[in-house]
């Protein structure tokens, strides 16, 4: 993110209005935008020069230019690091880098060996991600990455196996019914290992706090409390953020089998499945996204004691402090 740039100059958080949701929707939808991935190397320190720029006070105000160069580092850069994120696990791919294995999730008619695969897929998938992106306040072993990813993918088999095994066996309701249920067995998995993926990858922001920073960016100290916002925030947007694309697609093709696809081979089915997927993904990511703001504000009487009567560089009372929720 921009906010990775240093400066005695505070940035403004976005062209929109982040206390507002469709201000949110509207800034979610400029960091997903795909055709971010098309920034290079270059095109990044030339952003970065222009957010120097501006935070130093060469540049007096924003200009067009200043919100690109901001767009391109918001939707590329980490926030606590300045590193680029590698570029599958970046938020303008989080469309491109889900859908083959949302579709595989999705596919009716999965075995026990097609549903322990792309619950494994998934879940690699969600690991990484959460680990590129996760604030970086205390950086994870390798053990306890491995760990977490073992309990991951164990959370997201059993639940997929249990419920797929369960929904048959269910008496007293209609067919229809018990095929609806059926397609929405993945839904659960991902939801409740999504929950579990993101307590125990981030478990150690909760035990030992996050870094907090004042409105210049100068850092505060650690909380453990804004942690816990910021982990329960971001495991709470995982069922948000699953909620549409793992229901809405397969509830749609459900009603397509019996009409515009019924009897059509299991090629056309898949491709309308996908198409489903991605028109839903990119569609309803930005309103997803933007429930919770990834630059969180909060009060320091909400903090620890010894956060409460911090001074920034000013000699003025702080009173708000900021944290990267992460993703």
């Amino acid at each position: 993110m921009a906010s990775s740039v240093s400066g005695p100059i505070p940035l403004p958080e976005s062209r929109y209005d982040l206390s507002t949701y469709w201000g949110r929707i509207r800034h979610c939808a400029e960091i997903s935008d795909p055709t971010m991935l098309l920034t290079t190397q270059k095109d990044l320190d030339h952003a970065r020069s222009i957010i120097s720029a501006y935070r130093h006070g060469t540049l007096a105000k924003p200009t067009a230019e200043f919100w690109r160069a901001k767009k391109q580092l918001d939707s590329t850069v980490h926030p606590d690091t300045g590193e680029t994120v590698l570029l599958p696990f970046r938020m303008s791919c989080c469309v491109i880098s889900n859908l083959v294995v949302t579709v595989g999730m999705l596919t009716p008619g999965l075995g026990t060996a097609g549903t322990l695969f792309w619950q494994w897929a998934n879940q690699s998938l969600n690991v990484a991600v959460n680990s590129a992106n996760s604030n970086k306040s205390h950086r994870m072993s390798t053990q306890q990455l491995v760990s977490n990813y073992a309990a991951a993918v164990t959370a997201s088999c059993g639940v997929a196996l249990g419920l797929n095994n369960l929904v048959p066996k269910l008496k007293g309701i209609k067919p229809n019914t018990r095929l609806i249920l059926g397609r929405l067995v993945p839904f659960a998995a991902v939801v409740t290992a999504g929950i579990v993926n993101v307590f125990l990858m981030r478990g150690n922001e909760i035990r030992k706090g996050i870094s907090v920073y004042d409105s210049h960016g100068d850092e505060v100290g650690k909380s453990k409390k804004a942690a816990f916002f910021a982990v329960g925030e971001t495991a709470l947007s995982r069922v948000i953020n699953a909620t549409p694309i793992m229901v809405i697609p397969p509830l749609i093709l459900v009603r397509l089998q019996k009409g515009l696809l019924k009897g059509k081979s299991m090629g056309v089915q898949t491709l309308g499945n996908l198409g489903l997927i991605a028109v839903t993904s990119f569609a309803v990511l930005p309103f997803a996204l933007g429930v919770f703001p990834q630059r969180q504000a909060i009060h320091v009487n909400r903090l620890e004691p010894e956060l409460q009567n911090k001074k920034d560089m000013k000699e003025k009372p702080i009173t708000t402090v900021y944290f990267n929720r992460g993703i």
